[in-house]
C-alpha cells in the first residue's frame, strides 16, 4: 500500500491554510508538541462478502514512523469520495476555502486520534455495487470490527460526516458495532425515511432522482466511459421533468440502470412495508439497540433532515445513559458555516461557529476530547441549542435589503432542556372563510372552499427543506413569488397567493410579537371529487411593506404534504370516495421563527409542491406507475361542524 508522510513543516503548512493555531495534545509532552502525519492509502478493508473498501487511514507519527502507542480512532464513511474535498468543510472565516481531507484529518490527528476516511460500497475505489442506503449498516460494523482489531487502536471509535456521511453513521449505530463510543451525525441519520428523506407524508421526494443523477456523473461507469459520460452531461433534467410521467428505461436516470432501478423502486414502495424497515433507513425500528455513545445531532430548518433530526434525539436521549444533543439551526443542509438560507439573512451570529468554538472541527474535537479521551468528566454543552429565526439582527434590522440582495430576518440562539420545548402551548389557528387565520372558531354556516388541481400546472416548490436539487430547486426562505429562476414558473411571474389552487389564510397585522418553536400539524376536513389527491401546506411569515420591499415579503418557514391514500394507514391505503368529507392531518417538519408585531402569520394549502414532491395524478393509481393524469376538484370545509386548523407550538414570552 502506498505510504505519504507528512512532516511537521508540511503539516504546519496545511493548518495555516486552513487558517487554524497550534495547539499540544494531551497525548504529546509540550517538549514532543503536536504529532506528525501518516498517510496510510487505499488501504482495502474486508468486508463479510470478500468485498474490499478503499480506505485512508491518517495515523499519529514521529520522525516520519508510526507513533508507538494506541490511539482512539474517528471515522467517516462516505459516497462522494474519501479523499475528494468536500465544498461543506468551510469556516465562517474562511467561507471560499474549504478545507482538503488532508487539512481535515490533520487537525484530529495531530492531537492523538487515527483519522479514517471510506469510500462506500461501488463508490470511488471501493469495490462491489452501490446501492442508496442499503448496504452501510453492515459495511459499517465490519468496519468498526476491523478498526478496533489494528495494532495501533485502544478499541475506542467516534464518528463524524455530513448527509450521507451522517446517513452511514445511523446506519452502523443501528447494529451496536464493537468500539463506537461518541458520534456527531450532520444534517443525516435516518429516523425513518419513509417520512423524512425519500417519502414524505406519503408523497416521493423527486431530489432522489437529482441526487442520483448527479452521482451518476461520479459513478465508476461514467468516469471509465467517456461515450457514456457525454451522453449523461447532454441529459436535460428540466426537459425531462417538464414530460412527467416517466416510463421504466425512459427517464433521466435511463442511462445508469442500476440507479434508475433502485429511485423506481423507492418510488414504488408506497405502502410502508418491509421495505421502509431495513437498516439504514429506519433508525426508529433499532432504538433499543441503538449503539449506546455520545451523540451530537445537528441539522438545520431549512434542511430535509430536520425531522429525522428532532425524531432522533428525542428517542435516544430517552434511552441511552451517554450524554445526547441537539443543535437546530437556521440552516439549509450542510450550512452551518454560512449566515444564510436561500435569500434569508441571519446575521453573522447564526453559524455553528459561533457556539463557543473556533469553529465547527475544534467543536467536535472537544466532543471526542471528553468522550473518547475522557478529558473531563462533566459535559458542560446543554441538552439542547437552538436558533430562533426572527426579530433582526441583535434587534436591529429586520426586513432591511443587505448588500447582498437578501432580507435581514435575523434570529438568536437559546439553549432549552429538552424538544419539543416543554412550556410551548399547542395553539389552534382556525381557518375561515373569508381567508382570515384565528383563534377565533368557525361560523357554523360557513361555506366550503373549491378549487381545481391541474397536475399539469403544479404549484412550483420556492425554497423550503430542499437539498441535492439542483438544477431544478434549492432549499431555504424565499419570498413566495414566481420568478424566472424557479423551475415551473409562469409569466407574468406573480405571487404564489395570487394562484387559483393556493388557498391562503392569514391573522391580522399582529399587536405583539409570537414565537412559534416546534413541529406543526395542520388538521383539515377536506374531499375531492376523485379517488385520491394531496393537500399541502406551508407556513408563512409576512412582512408588511417596507421602503426595500414595497409588495411585502412572504418568508417560506416549513411545509408538509399528505397523500390523501394514506390519511388513515400509511401500511393500508385506501381510496377516497368522491364527495365524502374526510378528516386529515397534515404533518411539517419542525421550525423556530419570532413573528414580530406587524408582520403577519399566514397557512397556504393547496395541493402540489413541484418539484420537491412527485405530483399527484389523482387517479389512484399505483405510485409511480400511472401514464394518465385528471384535474380534481378539492374542496377545504372551513365550517364549526368541519373546522379546519392549524397547530402551532406558540412559547410563551420569556422574561
Amino acid at each position: 500500500m502506498p505510504v505519504t508522510d507528512l512532516t511537521r513543516r508540511g503539516l504546519n503548512r496545511l493548518l495555516a491554510a486552513a487558517g487554524l493555531a497550534a495547539a499540544a495534545p494531551a497525548a504529546a509532552t509540550a517538549a514532543e508538541g503536536p504529532y506528525e502525519v501518516l498517510l496510510e492509502s487505499n488501504v482495502r478493508v474486508s468486508m463479510r462478502d470478500g468485498v474490499k473498501l478503499a480506505t485512508d487511514v491518517y495515523r499519529p507519527a514521529r520522525g516520519g514512523k508510526p507513533a508507538p502507542g494506541r490511539f482512539p480512532a474517528v471515522m467517516e464513511r462516505t459516497p462522494y469520495g474519501r479523499n475528494v474535498t468536500s465544498f461543506r468543510d468551510i469556516t465562517q472565516a474562511n467561507p471560499k476555502t474549504p478545507k482538503t481531507r488532508a487539512e481535515v484529518a490533520a487537525i484530529y490527528v495531530r492531537q492523538g486520534y487515527v483519522v479514517v476516511f471510506q469510500d462506500c460500497r461501488g463508490r470511488y475505489d471501493s469495490e462491489g455495487e452501490f446501492v442508496k442506503y442499503l448496504n452501510e449498516g453492515n459495511d459499517g460494523f465490519d468496519t468498526c470490527r476491523w478498526l478496533v482489531g489494528q495494532p495501533w487502536s485502544d478499541g475506542r471509535i467516534g464518528t463524524m460526516g455530513l448527509s450521507y456521511a451522517a446517513h452511514t453513521q445511523g446506519a452502523l449505530a443501528c447494529l451496536n458495532p464493537p468500539g463506537l463510543k461518541a458520534m456527531v451525525l450532520d444534517c443525516g441519520g435516518f429516523a425513518n425515511a419513509y417520512q423524512d428523506g425519500i417519502r414524505q407524508g406519503g408523497a416521493f421526494e423527486l431530489k432522489q432522482v437529482t441526487w442520483a443523477y448527479n452521482l451518476g456523473l461520479e459513478s465508476p461507469e461514467a468516469q471509465k466511459d467517456p461515450r457514456l459520460m457525454a451522453a449523461l452531461k447532454g441529459v436535460d433534467l428540466k426537459a425531462w421533468f417538464a414530460s412527467m410521467p416517466w416510463k421504466p428505461g425512459h427517464t433521466p436516470l435511463s442511462l445508469i440502470p442500476d440507479y434508475e432501478a433502485y429511485v423506481l423502486d423507492q418510488w414504488r414502495h408506497g405502502n410502508f412495508d418491509a421495505y421502509w424497515k431495513q437498516v439504514g433507513i429506519y433508525a426508529e425500528g433499532s432504538y433499543a439497540q441503538y449503539a449506546d455513545a455520545a451523540m451530537i445531532h445537528i441539522s438545520g430548518w431549512y434542511d430535509a433532515y430536520s425531522r429525522s433530526t428532532t425524531d432522533n434525539y428525542v428517542a435516544l436521549s430517552k434511552l441511552k445513559s451517554q450524554p445526547v444533543r441537539l443543535i437546530m439551526g437556521p440552516w439549509t443542509h450542510g450550512a452551518r458555516s454560512t449566515t444564510y438560507s436561500g435569500d434569508i439573512e441571519f446575521g453573522p451570529g447564526a453559524t455553528l461557529d459561533s457556539l463557543g468554538h473556533a469553529d465547527y472541527d475544534a467543536q467536535r474535537l472537544a466532543w471526542f476530547d471528553r468522550h473518547l479521551k475522557g478529558s473531563s468528566k462533566t459535559d458542560p454543552d446543554p441538552p439542547v441549542r437552538l436558533f430562533v429565526m426572527g426579530g433582526g439582527q441583535d434587534g436591529k434590522g429586520l426586513g432591511a435589503k443587505t448588500p447582498e440582495g437578501r432580507l435581514m430576518h435575523g434570529g438568536r440562539w437559546r439553549t432549552e432542556s429538552a424538544w419539543p420545548i416543554p412550556d410551548a402551548r399547542l395553539t389552534a389557528y382556525h381557518l375561515h372563510a373569508d381567508g382570515l387565520l384565528a383563534i377565533d372558531a368557525p361560523k357554523a354556516d360557513a361555506a366550503a372552499i373549491l378549487y381545481d388541481f391541474d397536475p399539469a400546472h403544479p404549484v412550483p416548490s420556492i425554497g423550503g427543506t430542499i437539498t441535492s436539487g439542483e438544477p431544478l430547486m434549492r432549499g431555504g426562505g424565499y419570498d413566495q413569488r414566481e420568478g424566472p429562476s424557479v423551475y415551473g414558473s409562469r409569466q407574468p411571474y406573480l405571487p404564489l397567493e395570487a394562484r387559483p389552487d393556493v388557498l391562503v389564510f392569514q391573522t391580522p397585522p399582529l399587536a405583539a410579537d409570537v414565537e412559534v418553536t416546534g413541529a406543526v400539524e395542520a388538521e383539515l376536513w377536506i374531499a375531492s371529487d376523485g379517488p385520491d389527491t394531496d393537500f399541502t401546506i406551508k407556513l408563512i411569515d409576512v412582512y408588511p411593506p417596507s421602503a426595500d420591499y414595497p409588495d411585502g415579503y412572504a418568508l417560506n418557514l416549513t411545509d408538509g404534504i399528505l397523500r390523501c391514500r394514506y390519511r388513515d394507514s400509511w401500511e393500508h391505503p385506501a381510496m377516497m370516495t368522491p364527495g365524502q368529507p374526510y378528516r386529515i392531518k397534515v404533518a411539517a417538519f419542525p421550525t423556530a421563527n419570532l413573528f414580530k408585531a406587524g408582520h403577519r402569520i399566514r397557512l397556504d394549502v393547496s395541493s402540489s409542491n413541484f418539484p420537491h414532491f412527485d405530483v399527484n395524478p389523482n387517479t389512484g393509481a399505483p405510485e409511480g406507475t400511472g401514464l394518465t393524469r385528471r384535474v380534481a376538484r378539492n374542496t377545504v370545509f372551513v365550517d364549526a361542524g368541519r373546522p379546519s386548523r392549524v397547530m402551532l407550538p406558540v412559547i410563551p414570552r420569556r422574561t
